[in-house]
């Protein structure tokens, strides 16, 4: 019995990560189809991937594949999109300021 237990545990694990990276893929997969990030938050997208970043070093110290992979994939998604809330804020800005987009 203990031996079933020890061998379900890791598959929980990536279950659970799995089903967190789907959850977010529509979102990125919207975001890079669109190229547009206008309606993330700035904060969600540094937290996340700082989040994302600390739980894959966890993973890591802790020596466990469930936290890290699913957390790197996750995070190989989330940080173009705060790459890409960057670049496209000052762009923004700068049409704001130039009259083309609507304050």
């Amino acid at each position: 019995m203990l031996r079933w237990f020890m061998s379900f545990v890791p598959l929980v694990g990536f279950g659970a990560g799995t089903l967190c990276t789907l959850a977010y893929f529509p979102q990125a997969l919207q975001s890079f189809r669109t190229r547009s990030v206008h309606d993330i938050s700035l904060l969600m997208l540094v937290s996340l991937n700082a989040g994302l970043l600390l739980w894959v070093a966890y993973g890591v110290l802790i020596q466990s594949l469930p936290i890290i992979l699913p957390n790197a994939v996750t995070s190989l998604l989330a940080f173009p999109l705060l790459v890409m809330k960057l670049r496209f804020r000052s762009q923004a800005g700068a049409h704001r300021r130039s009259g083309l987009l609507p304050k």
